[in-house]
C-alpha cells in the first residue's frame, strides 16, 4: 500500500502546478487524487483495455486510469471537443504510450462489438445536459464493454463546506440555461437516480456504494461575469443575488468534495 501511495505521489509530482485564475495551483493534483480514490472501487487490473467517456481537457481521470492498467493495458480516451491540455498533462505524467485519444461522439461509438474490459464515466454524468443523452451514452458503454463503472458526486452535504460547494455548484445549471437556452453542469443526481439511468439503458447493477473523498474541491465556482452577461433583467438580478450569497460563503468557509456514489454494471 505504501509503495502504491509513493508511486501515485511520484506521478502527480511530474505534473507542473496550474496557473489558472480563481483556482489554487494544485487544484489538478487534488482532483486527480480523488479519481485515484474512487477508481479503487472499479476493480481495474493490469493489462485491461479500458474505454473512458468524457476524458476532458485536463485528463483528470485518464492519468489514474493509465497508471492502473500498467504497461500492458490501454486507455481509449473519448471526448468530442475538450482537448486543450490533454496531451501535455498525460505526457508530463509519463503515461502517453498507454493512452489512445479519440475525438468522437460517445452517443455513437464506432466499435462494432465488445472491445473493452471496462468502460468508465467519472464525474461526467452532470455534463450530458439531459436524461435522454445520459441513457443513450450508458447504453453505448454497455454495448462495447464487458462491464461499466460510473461515479458521480451526490447532492449530499454533511459539512458546512460541502453545503457551500452545493450552493455555488447548483447555480451553474441555471446560469447556463439563462445564458444559452440549454442546460449544462446539471445538478448532481441521487445514487438511486444514477442506478435508474443504468437500468433504463439495459444494464444490470453488480455493485454500488458511496465514499467520502475528504478533500477540498474547487470546481463549483463560476465567475460573476457569466451572470452579468444574462440579458433577461429579472433572471440576471435574481441570479446575481444568489451568486453573491454563495460567493460570500465560499470566501468564508471554502468548499469540500461532497460524497461520491459509484456503480458497477453489465448488460
Amino acid at each position: 500500500m505504501n509503495s502504491e501511495k509513493e508511486f501515485v505521489k511520484d506521478i502527480l509530482s511530474k505534473i507542473p502546478p496550474r496557473d489558472e485564475p480563481s483556482l489554487p495551483n494544485n487544484w489538478l493534483h487534488i482532483e486527480m487524487l480523488e479519481r485515484f480514490k474512487v477508481l479503487q472501487f472499479a476493480g481495474i487490473k493490469e493489462g485491461m483495455n479500458i474505454l473512458e467517456i468524457g476524458c476532458g481537457a485536463h485528463a483528470i481521470s485518464t492519468v489514474p486510469l493509465a497508471y492502473m492498467v500498467g504497461e500492458t493495458g490501454r486507455v481509449v480516451a473519448v471526448d468530442l471537443a475538450r482537448w486543450t491540455y490533454f496531451k501535455e498533462i498525460v505526457k508530463n505524467a509519463g503515461l502517453w504510450r498507454r493512452v489512445i485519444p479519440m475525438k468522437i461522439d460517445a452517443q455513437n461509438l464506432p466499435f462494432p462489438f465488445k472491445s473493452f474490459d471496462l468502460a468508465v464515466l467519472i464525474h461526467g454524468i452532470r455534463s450530458l445536459r439531459n436524461e435522454e443523452t445520459i441513457v443513450k451514452i450508458i447504453s453505448e458503454m454497455l454495448r462495447v464493454a464487458d462491464e461499466i463503472f460510473i461515479a458521480e458526486s451526490l447532492p449530499i452535504a454533511k459539512t458546512k463546506r460541502q453545503e457551500v460547494h452545493l450552493e455555488m455548484y447548483n447555480l451553474r445549471e441555471e446560469i447556463f440555461e439563462a445564458l444559452y437556452g440549454r442546460k449544462d453542469d446539471l445538478h448532481y443526481f441521487p445514487l438511486e437516480k444514477l442506478m435508474e439511468f443504468i437500468e433504463k439503458a439495459g444494464g444490470e447493477i453488480k455493485g454500488y456504494g458511496t465514499f467520502e473523498p475528504n478533500l477540498p474541491h474547487f470546481l463549483a465556482y463560476i465567475p460573476r461575469e457569466y451572470v452579468e452577461k444574462i440579458r433577461d433583467t429579472e433572471k440576471r438580478k435574481k441570479l446575481l443575488k444568489k451568486w453573491e450569497n454563495a460567493y460570500e460563503k465560499l470566501q468564508k468557509y471554502g468548499e469540500e468534495h461532497p460524497p461520491v456514489g459509484w456503480i458497477k454494471a453489465k448488460r
